[in-house]
């Protein structure tokens, strides 16, 4: 799991003609690693493998820089199934596709990966790669087998998997995801908050109160958030003081009007105890215990790969949303209770209320005009460059440059002297 980053685009900006395409889709992709001065890939000692040695193995096209925290992440992650994979039938293998600016970079980080790579010299065979596997964003794990190499039959969300089933996800086959998401359907299906929060020894969360132990069984009726986060998370630090407010406005509107109740469950990723103590004391909610076997169980099964993330659940304790983050970003205590019928009136709500916003505007700290767009005129999913937390729909955006504000955070400013002529 890592902290959210914008993702990294590394394809090549010289696409491939339709042709070549697909030429390159029929071909056995072990002849596309060599070139014709060289017939193999460094070792992980620096040593040379014949690329002919890959057949018959399943292998893992891996697209990673050491300077991207993303990938530095999920490295070690790969180093660990790769080491109880290469020793199964039909064997696996790792091909290192370095996005790395220098010699040095690629030579330290390699020193980690017990895997092959190419060449760093080998600029033409990397771009070619990046290009015809139409990779956008590291860190990126192409999966291949081994009864054909083609190209247009690769899996090309290595890492998601490996994040999501882990270890099981061995052989990568069709047949084997299907099963595990089968697997996975029938276990969402079948939630409870008991067996998503207890283990065979615990049957209780961490509270703040003098007993400071509360059952689990306490919360069943009540909407539920999980809440994934760490110290070490700077926009894990940020969001939580801004949910501890909503947290706590919609707990008094519904001790007011006596509905339902809401609590919030601490999921910890922090590295060490003590920064977990420091970081829920400063939160009103519940937890899970440092460091508990259930953490990872939740991390896989609602398949976080960022924090902070929120998970609701409802009060039947099946999953509501996994937006909770983003819905809370964008409508604040009115999120409550997250439901999709509640999303959809606050949409309905937005879209009403966008009629009255200005077109465009100034907004301070930017020199050029923002524009007001929708998800269906331009807009979409972006990060606010004023709050730095998720928005979607409605945005006000620079189309000089990419900046995006959420609406509620532009703060109007006069035309800057020096600035681009308004539009008509």
């Amino acid at each position: 799991m890592t902290q959210e980053a914008v993702r990294v685009r590394v394809r090549d900006s010289n696409n491939a003609t339709e042709e070549g395409d697909q030429e390159f889709k029929n071909t056995n992709f072990l002849s596309i690693l060599a070139t014709e001065d060289r017939d193999f890939l460094l070792s992980a000692t620096g040593s040379q493998v014949k690329i002919s040695e890959l057949e018959g193995k399943i292998v893992g096209i891996y697209f990673s820089a050491n300077w991207y925290p993303p990938c530095k992440n999920f490295t070690p992650l790969l180093v660990n199934a790769f080491e109880e994979f290469k020793s199964q039938t039909p064997g696996f293998e790792v091909v290192f596709v370095s996005c790395d600016e220098d010699l040095d970079a690629f030579n330290n980080y390699r020193a980690c990966m017990p895997w092959l790579a190419i060449p760093f010299s080998d600029l033409n065979t990397k771009k070619n790669l990046n290009s015809r596997f139409d990779v956008e964003g590291i860190p990126s794990l192409i999966i291949l087998q081994p009864d054909n190499y083609k190209v247009d039959e690769a899996i090309h969300d290595g890492v998601e998997l490996l994040y999501r089933y882990g270890k099981q996800a061995f052989p990568f086959t069709k047949e084997r995801l299907q099963e595990l998401q089968e697997r996975e359907r029938e276990k969402h299906e079948n939630q409870t908050l008991m067996n998503l929060l207890t283990s065979q020894n615990r049957d209780f969360l961490l509270g703040h109160s003098t007993s400071k132990l509360v059952p689990v069984a306490s919360l069943k009726g009540k909407t539920v958030g999980l809440y994934f986060s760490a110290q070490w998370c700077f926009p894990g630090v940020k969001f939580t003081s801004r949910l501890i407010s909503i947290y706590q406005k919609i707990k008094e509107v519904l001790l007011e009007n006596g509905g339902e109740d809401f609590e919030i469950v601490f999921v910890s990723t922090d590295h060490d105890e003590l920064s977990f103590n420091l970081f829920f004391g400063t939160m009103p909610w519940l937890a899970l215990p440092f460091n508990d076997p259930t953490i990872k169980n939740l991390t896989k099964h609602f398949d976080v790969q960022w924090i902070p993330s929120l998970v609701i659940l409802g009060p039947d304790g099946k999953t509501v949303t996994k937006k909770g983050r983003n819905l809370v970003n964008l409508y604040q205590e009115n999120a409550y209770p997250f439901t999709e019928a509640r999303t959809a009136l606050l949409e309905k709500q937005m879209d009403e209320e966008a009629k009255s916003l200005p077109k465009s505007k100034y907004h301070v700290g930017h020199r050029h005009e923002l524009t007001l767009v929708s998800e269906g005129s331009g807009g979409g999913p972006y990060i606010c460059c004023d709050c730095d937390e998720q928005g979607l729909g409605w945005a006000y955006q620079c189309m000089e440059c990419g900046y995006e504000v959420h609406p509620k955070c532009t703060k109007s400013a006069e035309r800057p002297p020096g600035s681009d002529r308004q539009r008509s």
